[in-house]
């Protein structure tokens, strides 16, 4: 089995140990729910059934009052969500450490543009490709298949007697038949 480079090697070490360890420093001890909105507010939790109320409301009375009446609860429950948020995001920064700083720019930023890391000797994705293909999944020695034995067609049928012959000798493949089993007890 061919060996992977050294220099493969090294560098799938080195950046392991990168990654582990910006891991380690930026990664928090424990996680808050994925249900929690930090920018929730008593107000809104007033507003969230209201508006839901009003919606319910214009969908069974449907009156020109009533889908007025839950459109201004809609326009003023997301108002509401959006000056919440605005104002959680003023005091985010405000209070911003320099380890949080990472976050408020993925925040602001959005996610960056996916890009191709640099391995030894490859620099197009297809290189890359091959290259890893090859170092965890080294290509196999061909393999061919042992001949298969086949009949010859131009020889007669076996008789009984040739058949006979070979089954009456005591073999692990020849067992004895119903009349040859004693059956005393």
């Amino acid at each position: 089995m061919p060996h992977p480079p050294p220099q493969l090697d090294e560098w799938m070490s080195e950046s392991l140990n990168r990654l582990i360890s910006l891991l380690k420093e930026h990664t928090p001890v424990s996680r808050p729910s994925h249900h929690s909105e930090p920018w929730c507010t008593p107000h809104l939790s007033i507003l969230h059934p209201e508006y839901h109320k009003a919606a319910r409301t214009a969908r069974k009375h449907d009156t020109p009052h009533m889908r007025e009446v839950a459109g201004t609860s809609k326009m003023g429950y997301f108002t509401a969500i959006k000056a919440a948020k605005d104002k959680h995001w003023s005091s985010f920064l405000l209070t911003a450490t320099p380890q949080s700083l990472w976050t408020a720019k993925r925040f602001a930023y959005g996610r960056a543009q996916p890009c191709f890391p640099s391995l030894p000797g490859a620099k197009t994705p297809q290189q890359m490709n091959n290259v890893l293909l090859d170092h965890f999944f080294p290509p196999k020695e061909p393999f061919s298949p042992p001949p298969r034995l086949r009949p010859n067609r131009s020889a007669p049928p076996l008789t009984t007697d040739e058949i006979a012959a070979p089954l009456s000798k005591d073999s692990l493949t020849s067992a004895p038949g119903p009349d040859g089993i004693p059956y005393s007890i």
